[in-house]
């Protein structure tokens, strides 16, 4: 039998270094995002800087403290950590505080919890769980129903709240599914889809469905002699006319005003520097200033003149850029590619099915925070809103991130053993 010191120190400790590092980095920089003369100390408490100080401490903490739990702790316990966020995430509706027009912060005392990142790592426990448990394949409907559904309720609550960015997150795990046998066509008809759902917010619905109408015609017009291909091509044009009629009617009554303008702003339709556009902006100014090697710690004038709103939480990576420059934002960037790479690779390594999907689940819920997060500082996606793991300014995703990556080192450190 392995014991339980062998298996600690079998952890990953490259992942743990990065994981370090991250947390450093994330910490210098939210010091000088928010840095105050009157409060020069990087550890005083009446500060973010000295918060987060803390969430630091507490998460390594909480780390050690999963890396000496028995694995099998997860797997059986994952039905209960996934109810327990599902009943926080109905609380948070009931007694949250609203902050920002999202109610998704349960006030305790001077803290605030945000179920919503919790629920990540329990979704990708339960999603583990049952999918190493089940007889059925991914390929099968049923299979596919159950995970949809599993992913879908703590869509729903968040989307309640609201907190779009949050929720769209969970869709990011359709690559774990995908790695266990998800159909490719899925991923396929997906990425038809968003292209499809830009198209039409950049192109005039009629003429879009005309283009539409003439590749399949031009299709069906190849495909003549084989009649096998007329049904799907008439059913293809009858969906994609469809989808396009729908997301002109969910873009006008379903976005709220905000969400729409910061759509328009990354598509070039709306051009607002001081109103919708000055998060945007600004974040690119902060960052193109930093140039080659940045401006030096604390000389942020971006960031020293609070130009960038949220720049301790949502667009951290800014204050990465101006004082850093281009050569800091590369270092940032290659942590986090390495740390997905080493993920991947942990995750490939497994025994056990039930590490190996909630490996990818990981993975999968890191890459997206990582691109859409810096994606949405530089203009490549629309602002919504999420954290950049390990760097943004905040306990509950601190801990959340911190709990993710270390069940994940914890199953690894036993991979040899059964789970």
């Amino acid at each position: 039998m392995i014991n339980q010191r062998s298996l600690f120190f079998n952890v990953d400790w490259i992942l743990i270094l990065i994981y370090l590092s991250l947390c450093t980095i994330g910490w210098f920089n939210i010091h000088a995002a928010v840095y105050d003369p009157l409060f020069p100390g990087i550890m005083d408490m009446n500060t973010n800087y000295g918060k987060q100080f803390m969430f630091i401490i507490s998460a390594i903490i909480l780390g050690v403290v999963i890396l000496l739990l028995d694995s099998k702790f997860f797997s059986t316990f994952s039905p209960v950590f996934y109810g327990i966020t599902l009943l926080l995430l109905v609380l948070v509706l009931i007694v949250g505080r609203n902050v920002g027009g999202n109610q998704a912060w349960i006030p305790i005392g001077s803290f605030r919890l945000q179920p919503s990142e919790f629920a990540k790592f329990s979704t990708c426990l339960i999603l583990a769980h049952y999918i190493s448990s089940t007889t059925l394949k991914m390929n099968e409907f049923k299979m596919i129903g159950i995970c949809v559904i599993l992913l879908l309720i703590p869509t729903s609550l968040i989307m309640l709240q609201p907190d779009t960015g949050s929720a769209l997150t969970f869709t990011s795990l359709v690559f774990a599914l995908y790695r266990e046998g998800l159909s490719g066509y899925i991923l396929v008809i997906g990425a038809i889809l968003i292209t499809l759902f830009v198209l039409t917010l950049v192109i005039n619905k009629f003429l879009l469905v005309g283009i539409i109408i003439g590749l399949m015609l031009l299709v069906l017009f190849v495909f003549r002699e084989s009649r096998r291909h007329i049904q799907p091509i008439l059913v293809s044009i009858t969906v994609g006319i469809a989808f396009i009629f729908c997301v002109n009617f969910a873009y006008q009554n379903i976005l709220q005003t905000h969400q729409r303008n910061r759509i328009d702003v990354i598509l070039g339709k709306l051009d607002d520097p001081r109103g919708q556009g000055y998060n945007l902006n600004q974040s690119k100014i902060a960052i193109g200033s930093g140039g080659l090697w940045g401006k030096g710690y604390l000389q942020g004038t971006q960031t020293k003149y609070d130009f960038v709103p949220e720049q301790s939480t949502d667009f951290i990576f800014c204050t990465v850029g101006e004082e850093w420059g281009f050569v800091g934002s590369l270092v940032v960037i290659s942590l986090y590619l390495i740390m997905l790479l080493r993920i991947v690779n942990i995750a490939e390594r497994q025994r056990a099915s039930f590490s190996r999907i909630y490996g990818y689940g990981v993975a999968s819920i890191f890459f997206f925070h990582f691109f859409i997060n810096i994606g949405m500082t530089i203009g490549l996606v629309p602002v919504i809103g999420i954290p950049l793991p390990f760097l943004s300014y905040g306990g509950s995703s601190l801990w959340s991130f911190t709990i993710l990556l270390f069940i994940l080192l914890k199953l690894d450190s036993n991979r040899m053993g059964v789970i």
